[in-house]
């Protein structure tokens, strides 16, 4: 009777239950969040659309920000100087010290009033990140408002407990001692991320760098300048209502080749990296210069498995996922779906489906699938589809850039269906990074063969598989795909409860969210000290080890009797060695 309910109803009630608990987690602590305001930013009164948008103006080093949807000007930024960054670290560097003496309590009321304040002011964060990136602002609040709610809600309830001091096991020898591992904070850390979510890529870094007690410097993209200066107004309006200094969150943007002058601080301990291959290779060969650890997150070319024991009754929900998967922000998505992968009978079902749903879809700032952040791909884009088709793939949908009848400056490429897509094509090894979807057969529906296409490229981010739980395929699919993170009968959902997000292969190393993210911004100090010091009991040097070695043979057996006491496999191998012990003291 239960399973028979509509998934609606279900989904309803798992939110109901979901909502008492948060809550009483809630206010199970006393510190209310505090409201502040933050002024939003402004445009000229007059709209001034820029027949041909570009950030680079002719004779200035002025940033030029604009809105890809439309064209519309927004205003000039002036770049970041390598003095403006050293200033903004020294700042950073000194409210650090007092921040890193705060309690968990004091880290955790400033995300709660930050949290108060990104729920009140939704629409407001919505409309800005959508101004400067394109997007819609369905997308903005799935990929903004969501992300940022759940990052910071997650901090808040479990940041301490991933932080806390762990206790880790001792042995046989070292019986007398207590092992622990503790996450203090590095100082002042990087984050240089990317314009596809403004708003989230400049906190998200910011959230897990201040709770784990760094000030954090942001090197933000020169597509979003415009808006970074209220997104990080919010933060730091948080941190000064609960009477912290704001410096603990700097956000530089600057042209590329002033960026090396952060990567390469010396002051700088740890950096994120969010973008492509080719910029990490050089962030990477810059921090280098001074030992700085990168976590580096570059994208992917995501595959959606779609297997035949999917359901009849659950494949027009596969067929919505994909879609969401594949042109939500116009596909500018690091894990966005990049490859659906499926045997032939599914394979065929979902052409039929899928081919009318996005050749309906719209473009504009208020419609289905939004603009690109700007025109630079699009010859690059075209290039793929154009080879892809002369290679024997099938084009039912889209593939080159649209000129949109209401916003001639906006930068718009057409909602693309690719079908027969060989594994041998560029447009199956390339990450796209728009609005095209990609449907590829698979020869032979068993398990090596979905596999084979599946980890073809050189990519390893994200991935998602649909199929029957009963089916033993899914899980052998599962635990085979060479990728960091794995949605099962689901698309992107690791991130929505953060678990750790990050990739193989030529998606980057390291890991942001999550316990493990919290712990890679930390310095992991072990510290081993005596359980029953204050009764004496601590390391002595037996005499045949101590200084001058009375004789290296005596000596060497003495410590091959304790080696066989702490690491024998056997009793008797024990009792041998504590007999040499004995007979060589």
């Amino acid at each position: 009777m239960y399973s028979r309910l509509p998934q609606t109803v279900w989904t309803f009630l798992w939110i109901g239950v979901s909502v008492v608990v948060a809550w009483y987690m809630g206010f199970r602590e006393n510190d209310r969040p505090i409201r502040y305001r933050v002024p939003t930013p402004k445009t000229s009164e007059k709209v001034e659309i820029l027949e041909k948008p570009a950030i680079k103006v002719s004779g200035s080093t002025a940033i030029q920000c604009y809105a890809p949807a439309t064209g519309q000007f927004l205003g000039l930024v002036n770049p970041s100087t390598p003095n403006a960054i050293d200033r903004a670290i020294e700042q950073a560097q000194e409210a650090q010290t007092a921040w890193a003496k705060t309690s968990f309590r004091d880290r955790r009321a400033v995300l709660r009033s930050m949290l108060q304040h990104v729920l009140d002011n939704q629409e407001e964060i919505c409309r800005v990140a959508c101004l400067d990136s394109g997007k819609t602002m369905v997308d903005a609040q799935l990929g903004e408002i969501l992300t940022t709610a759940e990052k910071l809600t997650w901090t808040i309830k479990h940041g301490e407990r991933a932080l806390r001091p762990s206790r880790r096991p001792t042995n046989l020898l070292m019986a007398y001692k207590r092992n622990t591992v503790h996450y203090e904070p590095l100082g002042v850390v990087a984050a240089l991320v990317s314009w596809n979510y403004p708003f989230h890529n400049l906190v998200g870094p910011a959230i897990s760098a201040l709770f784990a007690g760094n000030a954090i410097v942001v090197k933000v993209s020169e597509q979003t300048a415009w808006s970074s200066t209220y997104f990080t107004s919010i933060m730091r309006g948080a941190l000064v209502a609960h009477g912290h200094s704001p410096a603990l969150l700097q956000t530089v943007a600057c042209w590329p080749q002033t960026a090396g002058h952060l990567t390469s601080h010396p002051a700088i301990s740890h950096i994120t990296f969010i973008g492509s291959r080719p910029v990490c290779h050089k962030v990477a060969a810059s921090a280098a210069k001074v030992l700085t650890p990168v976590l580096a997150e570059l994208g992917g070319k995501d595959v959606s498995v779609v297997l035949d024991s999917v359901s009849k009754r659950d494949l027009g929900r596969v067929v919505e996922t994909l879609l969401r998967g594949s042109f939500q922000a116009s596909g500018q998505n690091c894990i966005g779906i990049e490859r659906i992968v499926a045997p032939p009978a599914t394979y065929s079902k979902l052409i039929a489906l899928l081919e009318p749903r996005v050749r309906a879809l719209r473009l504009g700032p208020t419609a289905d699938v939004g603009a690109m952040i700007s025109d630079t791909s699009f010859a690059r884009l075209e290039n793929l589809v154009d080879d892809a088709v002369r290679d024997g793939a099938r084009l039912l949908v889209g593939g080159k850039r649209f000129a949109h009848p209401q916003h001639p400056s906006g930068h718009y490429f057409a909602p693309t269906l690719l079908v027969d897509v060989k594994s041998d094509m560029a447009i199956a090894q390339e990450e796209c990074f728009g609005p095209i979807m990609v449907l590829m057969c698979v020869e032979s529906s068993t398990t090596d063969a979905v596999l084979s296409l599946a980890n073809a490229p050189q990519y390893g981010l994200g991935s998602s598989v649909f199929g029957s739980e009963s089916d033993p395929a899914l899980k052998q699919i599962v635990k085979g795909l060479k990728a960091g993170m794995v949605a099962v009968n689901d698309f992107g959902t690791t991130y929505a409860v953060q678990l750790p997000f990050g990739g193989v292969g030529g998606s980057g190393y390291g890991r942001f969210a999550g316990d493990e993210g919290l712990q890679g911004l930390c310095n992991l100090k072990s510290v081993c000290e005596d359980r029953f010091g204050w009764l004496g009991i601590r390391t002595a040097i037996p005499r045949p080890l101590q200084y001058p070695v009375p004789d290296q043979e005596t000596s060497w057996r003495f410590a091959k009797g304790v080696v066989e006491v702490g690491y024998g496999t056997s009793i008797s191998r024990k009792i041998e060695g504590l007999r040499g012990i004995i007979r060589n003291s």
